[in-house]
């Protein structure tokens, strides 16, 4: 029998983790996808806009040309994070890898932020300087920018609602910000084209929003990151999942405890449940086990549970 006050603890000790499950899979095979994907547009982008703004003069251009590089690296950050992140838990590691996922998105908003401001900087040393006309093509590759990030956007947005990736939402974001970013030059370079040499200034104007852009974009990205770092509780949506989920097997008559963390991708759940007191602790290890296997089963992105087992009250007691 199952004592008051004692419980029977169901999982995997750290020095031997589990295998990653099928869904678990599927998850870093999308994100890869994704970040493949957003590789390949803002690489061509980036450098699109670098030789168009050398070539047709304009500086916000080649400040916008900055952000699609960086969103190109963000994207190559992501997919090595990814692969470090799959790899097996070993003795020094018996969690896994899976937290090199949020350092590498710290690190790629750190990169941006730095970004940000050395355009600030540049474009505040040229202010004074007589600009030259932007030729017309630029507006051609600006436009284009925005259609082609939008894109991506919403693509690498609906990976990462699925998959629950920090990296690949920060980089989605990103995405977003480089489309508006793209708009900005645009409306930059209309005026400068259309204006006369008396509104050539808003090319420079249209850099340091940009600037803002990018830097505004950095810092969200590394709080959240950070924030990622601290082990909150998981999305309540998934918490509700993975209750509704232990729920279900049987013999358990409630969950008195439960807690989400996430790790890169996947979460660790560590849930107390309520049995029967008068079950054998075999029989109570057993529903443990049940949990654990439902519960990595039917919740994708769940990697390990630890499973606390508890007596339920007796229906009438206090």
């Amino acid at each position: 029998m199952i004592p008051s006050g004692v419980s029977v603890m169901s999982g995997t000790a750290p020095g031997d983790p589990p295998g990653r499950p099928p869904g678990a899979r599927d998850l870093y095979r999308q994100t890869r996808r994704a970040a493949l994907g957003a590789l390949s547009v803002t690489l061509g982008l980036g450098v699109a806009k670098l030789v168009g703004g050398w070539l047709g003069h304009s500086l916000a251009l080649l400040s916008d040309s900055v952000h699609s590089l960086g969103d190109a690296l963000s994207a190559a950050t992501v997919l090595a994070a990814l692969a470090w992140a799959e790899r097996p838990a070993d003795q020094e590691h018996p969690y896994g890898h899976t937290r090199v996922e949020t350092f590498a998105a710290s690190n790629v908003a750190l990169l941006l932020i730095l970004s940000g401001l050395w355009i600030v900087r540049e474009v505040l040393r040229s202010w004074g300087e007589p600009a030259p006309e932007p030729h017309a093509f630029t507006l051609g590759i600006a436009a284009a920018s925005a259609a082609l990030n939008e894109g991506v956007y919403r693509y690498a947005m609906a990976v990462a609602r699925r998959t629950g990736s920090k990296a690949v939402e920060g980089a989605a974001w990103d995405q977003r910000l480089d489309a508006l970013g793209s708009l900005v030059v645009f409306a930059g370079l209309a005026a400068t084209a259309w204006g006369g040499p008396d509104w050539r200034v808003f090319d420079r104007v249209a850099a340091l929003g940009v600037a803002g852009i990018i830097i505004w974009a950095g810092a969200h990205l590394f709080l959240g990151s950070l924030n990622d770092m601290l082990d909150p509780q998981a999305d309540p949506g998934l918490v509700a999942a993975v209750r509704a989920a232990a729920l279900s097997v049987p013999g358990v008559r409630g969950v008195e405890k439960l807690l989400v963390r996430k790790s890169g991708l996947e979460y660790f759940v560590d849930i107390h449940v309520e049995v029967d007191g008068g079950m054998t602790v075999r029989e109570g290890h057993e529903i443990g086990h049940a949990v654990k296997a439902r519960l990595v089963a039917e919740v994708a992105a769940v990697r390990d549970v630890l499973v606390h087992i508890e007596p339920a009250p007796h229906p009438t007691g206090p």
